[in-house]
């Protein structure tokens, strides 16, 4: 059944939300209260008017009858906006200063955390930049995401032309081979391991780290669990490890007296206590 113009309308203001989020927090075992309540809102009605339901109760019967929803919505949910080299100059700002000092600042293995990768190109662009510094023996990058389809891609490493176009051409002849698809060399992809991880419940896949990036997902969290992902955060850093944002995204909370801002502009903050 295709939902009425009045229906639609009626997803918006349904008193049934609260009841969907329930059940999607205990049967899918989704963390609805650390996510921002307008936000969670707005991803549930994408799958509403996908699969045609005219409320939130009659989308909760769908998920019932028709088990595959699930992976939609767990889809829906997840955020998967990214790209290589995405705002450039935060990577300009890495590249120029922060990545030459991290690899510095002592001789064992330099460890990034890419969390929240999405379909990988984060992670591969801090790798090319990081080989720049470090010898490859000695670079790992550690990339996680909730979601497993799009970690299956970045396993991959393969991406077609219209998605590497932004890698420099000397990091492109470097690192990569192929014309369309293009395919990230062994050397590189030996440096970068990817694995399922809900950065909102799970632990940090590590302790002692010289880099964090976590670039345009926090936003969409409420702001307690931004609070608890930046404590998070800083735990999982050495002293003088650096955690870079997204730039619509601020430190707050607790974890603020722990760190010392690197580049306001750019997100970039030190871990100092």
């Amino acid at each position: 059944m295709i939902a009425t113009d009045r229906a639609l309308a009626d997803v918006t203001t349904n008193d049934g939300f609260d009841a969907l989020v329930t059940k999607i927090a205990k049967e899918g075992q989704v963390p609805c209260a650390s996510y921002k309540h307008s936000c969670l809102r707005r991803r549930v009605s994408v799958r509403l008017r996908a699969t045609g339901a005219v409320s939130f109760a009659h989308y909760g019967t769908l998920l019932d009858t028709q088990p595959g929803e699930w992976a939609h919505l767990m889809n829906a949910l997840t955020i998967n906006v990214t790209g290589f080299f995405r705002d450039v100059t935060v990577f300009d700002a890495l590249r120029e200063t922060v990545l030459p000092a991290l690899a510095s600042e002592h001789r064992g293995v330099v460890r990034a955390w890419s969390a929240g990768c999405a379909s990988g190109e984060e992670p591969w662009t801090l790798a090319m930049l990081l080989a720049d510094v470090v010898e490859l023996a000695k670079l790992d990058v550690i990339a996680t995401d909730i979601d497993v389809a799009s970690l299956q891609r970045a396993r991959k490493g393969e991406y077609p032309l219209t998605v590497t176009h932004d890698i420099p051409e000397r990091l492109r002849s470097a690192w990569w081979t192929g014309t369309d698809p293009m395919q990230v060399r062994p050397t590189l992809q030996r440096c970068v391991s990817f694995r399922t991880h809900n950065m909102l419940v799970d632990d940090a896949p590590g302790d002692s780290l010289d880099l964090i990036t976590c670039r345009n997902v926090i936003i969409y969290f409420a702001r307690h669990a931004q609070e608890a992902l930046f404590l998070r955060f800083a735990d999982a850093l050495r002293i003088g490890g650096v955690l870079v944002l997204g730039k619509v995204e601020m430190l707050t909370g607790p974890a603020r007296s722990r760190f010392a801002v690197v580049d306001a502009r750019e997100r970039i903050y030190r871990r100092i206590a």
